[in-house]
């Protein structure tokens, strides 16, 4: 995840009996969307029950991207399409970067991933990063006293894990964690 990344996040409600469409209408959004540069996902969240309000994640590479497709005609088009079937007008929220992993989120999820899911994942992306970190930059690290030794070793994982690993391991593992 880049630190220019944008999130934007959208509630809104369906009409009554329009779910199905809306639903429809959201995802035919997300594949005219994917032709924009920098343009990177979405994803449809429904409410967690009838009635409630939809979220929708979108992430863009930078603000100029979301910039450029809040102004298309194409975005202008679906929004015309999406208010026949929705209530209201959507309510925005916006997240930068390593924002998103921090920020208290609104999202309702319907099931959070077992703790047993998070920790294997996590596993699996600090033992490999703290072997290689270990056999390639601790015999680097052989004359520095042993705490800053640590100190860096751990700095390199922490950052490794925010900006590599862990963005890549959760969008691989991402339906098994959430099945």
């Amino acid at each position: 995840m880049s630190e220019q990344s944008v999130f934007r996040i959208v509630s809104r409600r369906a009409r009554p009996a329009c779910e199905a469409a809306y639903e429809a209408l959201v995802k035919a959004m997300f594949d005219e969307a994917r032709r924009f540069p920098g343009y990177l996902s979405a994803e449809l969240i429904p409410p967690p029950r009838p009635g409630g309000e939809y979220q929708i994640v979108q992430r863009f590479a930078t603000q100029a991207d979301l910039d450029r497709w809040n102004a298309s005609p194409e975005r202008l088009d679906w929004m015309e399409k999406l208010s026949t079937v929705a209530d209201g007008a959507p309510e925005y929220r916006l997240l930068h970067g390593l924002d998103a992993w921090f920020a208290p989120t609104s999202l309702p999820v319907a099931k959070t991933p077992p703790r047993w899911r998070l920790t294997l994942v996590s596993w699996l992306g600090i033992y490999p990063t703290v072997a290689v970190l270990l056999i390639f930059v601790g015999p680097l690290l052989e004359g520095l006293p042993q705490l800053l030794r640590i100190a860096v070793i751990t700095a390199l994982v922490a950052v490794l894990m925010s900006y590599v690993i862990m963005p890549r391991l959760t969008r691989w593992l991402g339906a098994w964690l959430r099945r």
